[in-house]
């Protein structure tokens, strides 16, 4: 438990969690910065994963058993005031807890077998990564993949759009998309681009048999979509269709209907061939 209140923002140890809010940092120490009691938490339940945990006087009465559990896996605890915690935080009303944590990033050989993976190719916006993030453990894909022209996983935008997630599946990152999408062809997945443009229409698709195996689906960027040479390495662009008089969809919003569409149809299909065997003779 913590022995002492911080309450000066110019603490060396708390300077060197603040640090942590730039990516820069963040590499060279491999740590990141968990905010708010439901990201703690589920930091918490990933073993080895929280090194310290920064809490206010009314956060720690709030949720003791985040503090119990944080003392009781040896993460360093440590009181802080308001006015400290408003400087470590990183939005606008701080929840008074927030947990200095080690990157959980995984080898792209580390993803093992997988019938749903979902690839992030120059996608900047934090916000929308983390949510897609959400969606995949929701949708329960066997994992995520930042390209190195995506957007730091560990950013706090991202983190708290997460929701928890991304201390749920593996993460892969700084990865290039012709790296991990010939990786996953090779492995017998059918990757798809996903693309309001592409001819191929999704239900179709879904109607086809496409989708009841392994699948892996690629999203890009919020405003101009995917690159046509990364497109040129998938199976082609299928489209979500629009059936009412919206000119798109954002990207979380369509890689929700793309992942769930996927999830169903590989459920209803479980004798579908699977990748295991042979994705695990690869890695």
């Amino acid at each position: 438990m913590a022995s002492h209140e911080f309450t000066s923002a110019r603490s060396p140890r708390i300077k060197g969690a603040r640090r942590l809010a730039k990516r820069a940092f963040r590499r060279r120490e491999r740590r990141f910065l968990a905010e708010g009691p439901q990201a703690v938490r589920e930091a918490l339940a990933a073993p080895g994963r929280v090194h310290e945990l920064f809490a206010t006087a009314e956060a720690a009465q709030r949720h003791p058993e985040l503090i119990e559990a944080a003392d009781a896996r040896g993460a360093a605890v440590h009181r802080v005031t308001l006015e400290v915690m408003t400087e470590l935080a990183q939005t606008v009303t701080p929840q008074g807890l927030l947990a200095v944590c080690d990157f959980v990033d995984v080898p792209l050989s580390g993803i093992g077998p997988a019938r749903l993976v979902v690839v992030l190719s120059h996608v900047r916006d934090p916000g929308n990564a983390g949510t897609v993030v959400r969606t995949a453990d929701a949708a329960g894909a066997d994992a995520v993949v930042f390209t190195d022209a995506s957007v730091d996983p560990y950013n706090g935008k991202c983190v708290r759009a997460s929701a928890g997630s991304l201390f749920h599946l593996p993460v892969v990152v700084d990865v290039p998309a012709a790296d991990v999408l010939g990786r996953l062809r090779g492995a017998g997945s059918r990757v798809f681009a996903a693309d309001g443009g592409g001819r191929r229409d999704l239900h179709e698709a879904a109607d086809a048999g496409e989708l009841d195996g392994p699948v892996c689906w690629v999203f890009g960027n919020e405003a101009w979509g995917l690159p046509e040479e990364t497109v040129g390495l998938t199976d082609g662009a299928v489209a979500v269709p629009i059936y009412g008089a919206a000119e798109s969809l954002n990207l979380a919003t369509a890689a929700a209907v793309c992942l769930y569409t996927t999830a169903r149809q590989q459920r209803a299909n479980p004798a579908a061939p699977a990748t295991a065997q042979r994705y695990a003779a690869e890695a």
